[in-house]
């Protein structure tokens, strides 16, 4: 079967106001801001003990908030096709170490060098994610932690939505997206113990006609609310427009 094919004309600075934050706002308190936050109590969870001398290497960092709330307590790495997201995680990351390249090239580093690799809202933008599975289990040193996030393509509020136009669809960019078996399948295949795997919530509103929107966003999001300010894993997959992978080498 061949790879489909990356579609890098949309991967501009644009990308970040159209494609993926467009509704999203980037302020303070946003849901981004508690996205990222909550991503980073998850790796300090879960990332083998120890300090500063931890590498971490974020595939795709975006805008360097993870980065910059992790820049203290590992040696972080990023690494973006988008110049854009390069110099936004250089102001955000000042003391991680940035670059414009392919986020699947593994060869800035030894095998068996680094602590986590970050993957969030990545994997499903690649023509070869099994193959970079692969890779990135070569990189890690035993017991390091795979952390990435995908959309799931059945979750189940989504037979109420357009799969045109829905947050997974109208992005183009998603050229893999997999249910979690498939993603659990490829994992375990390159020798990751799948730690857990879950939702992130029903936050794509709306999903039903005539109850306003920020009523939907309240009643249907309060679960994934919850989730990321008590900073547990208890959402469903079937509950999450996205799915959470945490791997283990």
């Amino acid at each position: 079967m061949t790879p489909p094919e990356v579609p890098r004309q949309h991967y501009t600075a644009d990308y970040f106001r159209k494609w993926n934050y467009a509704d999203r706002p980037l302020g303070r308190f946003s849901m981004y801001w508690f996205a990222r936050r909550y991503y980073a109590a998850l790796v300090r969870r879960y990332a083998p003990a120890g300090g500063p001398e931890r590498k971490l290497y974020e595939m795709g960092c975006g805008l360097g908030d993870l980065l910059g709330l992790l820049q203290d307590e590992f040696t972080c790495y990023g690494v973006d096709l988008i110049p854009y997201s390069v110099e936004s995680t250089r102001r955000a990351a000042p003391r991680a170490i940035a670059w414009m390249g392919d986020a699947t090239d593994f060869s800035e580093f030894e095998p068996q060098e680094l602590s986590v690799i970050v993957a969030l809202h990545l994997m499903e933008h690649l023509p070869n994610p099994q193959q970079t599975l692969q890779d990135a289990f070569r990189a890690l040193q035993p017991g390091g932690l795979f952390l990435f996030a995908t959309p799931h393509p059945e979750y189940s509020l989504r037979r109420f939505k357009d799969r045109e136009t829905d947050a997974i669809g109208k992005d183009k960019t998603h050229i893999n997206c997999h249910v979690p078996a498939t993603w659990r399948q490829w994992s375990e295949a390159a020798g990751f113990q799948v730690v857990k795997q879950f939702g992130d919530g029903l936050w794509d509103v709306p999903y039903l006609p005539l109850i306003p929107k920020p009523l939907q966003f309240a009643t249907f999001g309060l679960p994934a609310l919850a989730q990321v300010l008590t900073q547990t894993t208890f959402m469903p997959l079937a509950l999450g427009v996205n799915q959470i992978n945490i791997l283990r080498k």
